[in-house]
């Protein structure tokens, strides 16, 4: 049984530590959180408490699939994080660089066609109708300082 016990094990361009259950190792990808990654283990039928280390790589082009199409193994569309995507208007899962480079090119086309969310994060202030007065100070305190003795 230790033959088959791999230490690190690589998922979706991710290499995960073996020694994780398969619920915790899942959510060291990007884009996969803890009820996605229990509802994954709930759909192949894996084991939630199972290190992820003794899993074989059927298991794991199997977790590849479904990280690839979740719709095919009837994940909700509320758990995926691209939903009526903005190019496609399809809902899409991303994990990884593809979510880094949705992300960037999303706020990118918010600050081209000036919107007040892309003109918020041009400037760095916060975009979601935070206040400001007393938070999202970026300088140093100002105040009294104490005198070392």
């Amino acid at each position: 049984m230790e033959d088959d016990f791999k230490h690190l094990v690589r998922i979706s361009r991710k290499d995960v530590d073996g020694n994780k259950t398969i619920e915790q190792a899942l959510t060291q990808i990007k884009g996969v959180g803890l009820s996605l990654s229990r509802s994954i283990c709930l759909t192949l039928g894996l084991n939630t408490t199972d290190k992820i280390g003794y899993i074989s790589e059927d298991d794991v082009t199997k977790i590849e699939d479904l990280l690839e199409n979740p719709q095919n193994y009837s994940i909700p569309d509320w758990m995926l994080n691209r939903r009526k995507d903005y190019a496609t208007g399809d809902d899409l899962h991303l994990i990884e660089s593809d979510l880094d480079m949705t992300l960037r090119d999303d706020l990118n086309r918010m600050k081209k066609t000036r919107s007040y969310k892309g003109r918020r994060h041009e400037v760095g202030l916060p975009v979601r109708g935070q206040r400001t007065k007393s938070t999202f100070r970026h300088s140093s305190t100002v105040g009294v300082s104490r005198s070392r003795r």
